[in-house]
């Protein structure tokens, strides 16, 4: 993916001058070559300038890291460790870490052999709550070499997205329509993330694509478009102007990202847009999200956002789409009902007007947009891409600022069914288990909006562990809690 960091991750091993200094660099040998046996090697780099015993160590080792462009930090603690010199690494240390203890190898090497890592792992947590340094510990972070790989292979999305929020700078074009309260964004929290935020008026945005009249690139970007889109090419006539409103946005991006490396775009849309620009953007929208540089509908920036970090996490496309109708019962019955493992009320239809990259799409084809169209002349309404998503496993989740400027979130795995939808826009039949209630007490109850992102695979666990890590406290992280287990605002009697 394009608009998204390299991860490279420094393993550190650390000893405490009382253990063996062997244990650490012997077992730090063992884990590096397990990950290089299972992983991709490019991911990690060994430091190999000391075992970090003390302050002097640390720094040492902090230089190393720097001069080979380490990302991202794993602290191995290979004995019991430094409880002060290990959490100073990670205090000191530019990005994200994450600490791994090393189990006993052996009945036979007790003596000599025993290193303690279960025990220093408790005084390293301790350390860095002390001085409030934030870390990523696995649900187990103590194991055998192999385990301990297997644990920074799945801190590796995690180190991506945290890395990629601290260069990102969001642009927006508004403000957001009319009636669309729900996408309004506290930037307080932005700033908080450390995002750079770039709020401009579609005025502005219009200038710029009328600057690029006649650029000379636009017939290339046809020829693109011609390809991608083959038989779904409903609308070839609007194809240059959608070229020249691509290039004006990406020109836009490279002309205003400043000193930050990555960019999200949320995007105006309507009312206003149709009529003057003569063409409605989501097709040219799903092309850039399709890239890694998200673009979201209506002004949405925490929908931007949601979709930045889902495409760090899942270094795949992702879509935004609105939480948006039930399905017919007739249709339940006929099309799920005994043939897959759902409720009525486990099921609705994702939709959104045609944002959704045809990579994720069953069938795609560039048409004009039906509810636009039925108050404006469908000229100006071309431009969606419609299709039916593509069955599989789904994660839908978002991250918010909410009306009282708190950081929430919420995510749910389910998948889209392979039914079709009969209908139109980019759309698909979602089933999440137990999704009346998670609809009601967490979406409804924590007043989240009804635009939601969605990551094309089961991405929980690490969206859950990148959002406590950015500081979204553990309570207000939204699940889809399975039947039995009662949401604390559920009535117990209904």
């Amino acid at each position: 993916m394009e608009n998204m960091p390299k991860v490279k991750i420094g393993i550190v091993a650390v000893s405490r001058d009382c253990f063996p200094e062997s244990l650490s660099v012997n077992r730090r040998k063992a884990l590096v070559e397990a990950y290089t046996k299972k992983y991709d090697a490019e991911n990690i780099y060994e430091c190999p300038v000391c075992i970090v015993e003390s302050e002097i160590h640390m720094v040492q080792a902090l230089e190393d890291l720097k001069k080979n462009e380490c990302n991202a930090l794993v602290v191995y603690l290979g004995n019991f460790g430094p409880e002060i010199s290990e959490t100073l690494l990670a205090k000191h240390f530019d990005g994200p870490a994450m600490f791994v203890a090393a189990a006993e190898e052996s009945g036979d090497s007790l003596t000599q052999g025993r290193g303690d890592a279960y025990c220093g792992m408790l005084n390293a947590s301790y350390n860095l709550a002390l001085r409030n340094v934030k870390a990523y510990i696995p649900e187990y972070p103590v194991g055998t070499a192999e385990e301990c790989a297997d644990m920074i292979e799945e801190f590796v999305p995690i180190a991506r997205a945290v890395v990629a929020l601290k260069d990102l700078k969001i642009i927006s074009f508004g403000p957001r329509p009319l009636n669309f309260l729900a996408c309004n964004a506290p930037i307080k929290q932005l700033y908080n993330l450390g995002i750079e935020i770039e709020e401009n008026s579609e005025l502005d945005l219009f200038e710029a694509f009328k600057k690029h009249e006649g650029d000379e690139r636009i017939p290339a970007v046809v020829a693109d478009m011609e390809k991608e889109l083959g038989e779904g090419n409903m609308k070839p006539e609007v194809l240059p102007k959608l070229a020249q409103y691509e290039l004006t946005l990406l020109d836009w991006v490279e002309a205003h990202k400043g000193y930050r490396k990555y960019v999200a775009i949320a995007g105006k849309c309507w009312p206003a847009f149709q009529t003057q620009f003569g063409f409605v953007p989501c097709y040219v929208n799903s092309r850039l999200t399709g890239r890694g540089i998200p673009v979201s509908c209506e002004v949405d920036i925490y929908g931007a956002l949601s979709e930045f970090i889902g495409t760090a996490v899942s270094n795949d496309v992702v879509t935004l789409l609105d939480i948006n109708n039930t399905v017919p019962a007739d249709m339940y019955k006929e099309d799920i009902e005994g043939k897959f493992n759902y409720t009525h009320k486990d099921t609705f239809m994702g939709f959104h007007c045609g944002n959704t990259n045809s990579k994720k799409l069953a069938f795609c084809s560039m048409k004009y947009q039906l509810i636009m169209a039925r108050n404006l002349p469908e000229e100006v309404t071309q431009g969606t891409l419609e299709g039916d998503i593509t069955p599989g496993e789904i994660t839908f989740y978002r991250l918010q600022s909410t009306a009282d400027n708190k950081l929430r979130a919420y995510i749910a795995h389910g998948e889209v069914l392979p039914v079709a939808t009969r209908s139109f826009g980019g759309i698909g039949i979602f089933a999440i288990p137990e999704m009346g209630r998670f609809y009601r007490h967490v979406l409804v109850e924590g007043n989240y909006p009804h635009h939601g992102a969605v990551a094309f695979g089961h991405y929980g666990k690490a969206l859950y562990e990148v959002f406590k890590y950015i500081g979204v406290d553990v309570n207000e992280i939204g699940y889809n809690q399975p039947a039995g287990v009662r949401y604390p605002t559920e009535n117990p009697f209904a």
